[in-house]
């Protein structure tokens, strides 16, 4: 069993430390992947993972189109070399759409698999895969005019991961909101967004008729005393272990349904602190494309999750 794991670009040192953590053995590089032996670890800098990798001999551009057509409809092509001769493969297989998201719009369900030439006549490919974007890149129809900041597209890409979204009527909290790009993308829902912030929003935002602020630290903010709320989110600056403190606290109150928040990174990665994050119950942790040196951490209370997997299941049938 072989697995490979595609660093985000630039952050291939945070993948390579990772790895050693997990006692992973990297076969060869390629570019940004990492072609490794053993069975997948829950890598969460891998913009993508490829999972049961394998490779095969081939004699020309049909026959490598041939071999991945035998395994599934979907692929997507990564080249750091011999661009032009996967680029001539991928154009025997059928097309699959690449268009930019719209705002609200779910991450693709089909499956997705990857290949690459390793050599002009080796191909290395895997039907299944972590991601599903192409090569873990997530691209959306850009709003250039609303938001006052581009922060908002980290949100949209988890919630696309997530495949649920704040719905009219719901309430949302959103910590260290300040200038109000998240605040922004939640209003736009038609939730009821509160913004907690000692800095003020942009007046575009803070004129928004679901919005209310509150000028105070997102930290002093009491879950119980603040009462129930269906979204929580945050990109607040904060110290992984003071987010840690404040994550913990808001699924202890019992009070929140969902969490979504970023984890920001200071100078050397602390994979141990995050590492704190990957084992909460219920919680999922990504590098998403529009991240940086941050991650992505998204929690779901089991009863929401749970009814998220039921409709999901009734909509496939």
């Amino acid at each position: 069993m072989r697995t490979a794991y595609l660093a985000a670009d630039g952050y291939e040192a945070q993948l390579a430390e990772e790895l050693r953590r997990y006692g992973v053995t990297v076969e060869t590089h390629h570019g940004r992947l990492a072609v490794c032996k053993g069975d997948a670890v829950p890598s969460v800098w891998a913009a993508n993972v490829w999972y049961d990798v394998r490779d095969a001999r081939i004699e020309s551009i049909g026959e490598a189109a041939k071999v991945l057509r035998a395994e599934q409809r979907n692929w997507a092509p990564f080249a750091p070399v011999h661009r032009g001769r996967v680029e001539l493969i991928a154009d025997k297989l059928p097309h699959v759409s690449a268009k930019p998201l719209a705002g609200g719009t779910a991450a693709p369900t089909a499956p997705l698999g990857s290949f690459t030439l390793l050599k002009p006549d080796r191909l290395l490919y895997a039907a299944r895969c972590a991601s599903p974007f192409a090569n873990g890149e997530a691209a959306f129809v850009e709003d250039r005019d609303g938001p006052p900041s581009r922060a908002y597209l980290k949100l949209w890409e988890a919630l696309a991961r997530l495949g649920r979204f704040p719905q009219r009527g719901e309430r949302c909290v959103d910590l260290g909101a300040s200038p109000g790009g998240w605040t922004w993308s939640l209003a736009a829902t038609g939730a009821e967004v509160t913004a907690v912030d000692k800095a003020p929003l942009d007046p575009r935002v803070s004129a928004l008729r679901n919005v209310t602020w509150q000028g105070v630290s997102a930290f002093s903010l009491d879950p119980v005393a603040f009462g129930p709320v269906d979204w929580m989110c945050s990109d607040v600056i904060a110290y992984p272990a003071r987010l840690l403190t404040l994550v913990q606290r808001w699924i202890a109150a019992g009070t929140v349904d969902t969490i979504v928040c970023t984890v920001k990174l200071q100078g050397n990665t602390d994979h141990d602190a995050t590492d704190v994050f990957a084992a909460i119950p219920g919680g999922r942790l990504w590098h998403l494309h529009h991240n940086r040196h941050e991650l992505t951490f998204v929690w779901e209370r089991p009863a929401v999750a749970e009814f998220a997997l039921m409709i999901e299941e009734d909509a496939e049938r």
